[in-house]
């Protein structure tokens, strides 16, 4: 397989996000690019990266941990292989909080209405 090729693309939306990213320490957001890469690069990613979150309608989590701290970043899929990245979240609590979950959602009907 080529090196360059990707399954999926990852794209950001409006600056949810973004915003998130730039409050991050420098080995976070390299631990957060490197799951981007492999999320863009393997046919089957496992759940302990990506995984649909209970209950919603194409809702997943992208998961990235580093040492102890634990970060989500929310995101859904447009026309099959398109992630569209969400919110992004340090995760403090064994659950993901529902407020966060429904900012997602509320992005993902957003960015559905623009389409």
């Amino acid at each position: 397989m080529d090196e360059n090729q990707t399954i999926r693309t990852i794209i950001v939306y409006k600056n949810y996000f973004r915003e998130f990213f730039e409050k991050q320490r420098d080995k976070v957001k390299d631990k957060i690019i490197w799951t981007f890469d492999l999320i863009e690069a393997i046919p089957k990613v496992p759940e302990t990266y990506l995984k649909h979150i209970e209950g919603t309608d194409g809702l997943y989590e992208i998961r990235v941990q580093l040492g102890s701290d634990i970060f989500r970043i929310f995101c859904f899929f447009d026309e099959g292989q398109l992630v569209v990245l969400a919110n992004g979240f340090q995760k403090k609590t064994q659950k993901t909080p529902q407020k966060e979950i429904n900012k997602a959602l509320k992005i993902k009907e957003e960015y559905e209405n623009e389409k």
